[in-house]
């Protein structure tokens, strides 16, 4: 089958195999200082094309936002799930970003047959088979598909919550930690959105 090019001129193949059916998975937001982690789970037709499609990371919201529609009008099959700050803080953003993936390929009808992982590990209670792929995202569609969907989903989310907590610029930074962002909880402190295990100190600003 032949491969789909992208926005940016990528060639993605429509998966990581055909002879089973299979579930890109794919997660936004790890590194987020505020707001849950999202992933997804899709399943797309055989016949899937769209130039657009690619890494969400790579796209501009306004194509994300156009694909997202698409991607859930045509798929075979998507789930998108969240884990809240206060899961993170219990069990660490990776196993958090994990459990959100386990919980988005565990509702998708029908079910696959494997999963493709945007990653290097993955650890879960499923019993679908799974293998990981670094960079993924920018390799196959049905994981780039998956990472538009958790990322315009996580974007809706934090400017919602923005509308609650103005000051924090979440409608423009989602959650990272943008300098605005730090310098907004040294002002302010900590929200219930935040995630109390990581890093909001005023001394990392050096980085952003």
């Amino acid at each position: 089958m032949a491969k789909r090019r992208s926005e940016r001129g990528t060639m993605l193949e429509l998966c990581s195999q055909y002879e089973v059916a299979e579930a890109g998975c794919d997660e936004a937001g790890r590194g987020c200082l505020a707001g849950p982690v999202f992933a997804a789970a899709v399943m797309l037709p055989p016949d899937f094309h769209d130039p657009l499609l690619n890494d969400s990371k790579q796209m501009t919201e306004r194509n994300r936002d156009r694909l997202r529609a698409i991607i859930e009008r045509e798929a075979v099959a998507w789930a998108v799930e969240a884990v809240p700050p206060e899961r993170i803080d219990e069990i660490n953003i990776l196993n958090a970003s994990f459990e959100a993936m386990s919980r988005a390929a565990a509702r998708l009808v029908p079910a696959p047959a494997l999963l493709a992982i945007d990653g290097n590990r993955f650890r879960t209670d499923l019993t679908i088979p799974y293998r990981c792929f670094v960079k993924g995202d920018g390799r196959f569609a049905d994981i780039a598909a998956a990472s538009v969907l958790a990322k315009t989903h996580r974007d809706e989310y934090m400017r919602r919550i923005a509308e609650e907590y103005p000051a924090y610029g979440w409608s423009r930074n989602k959650g990272y930690p943008t300098r605005d962002h730090r310098l907004a909880i040294r002002a302010h402190g900590l929200t219930s959105h935040h995630r109390r295990s990581f890093n909001h100190g005023i001394g990392q600003l050096e980085f952003f």
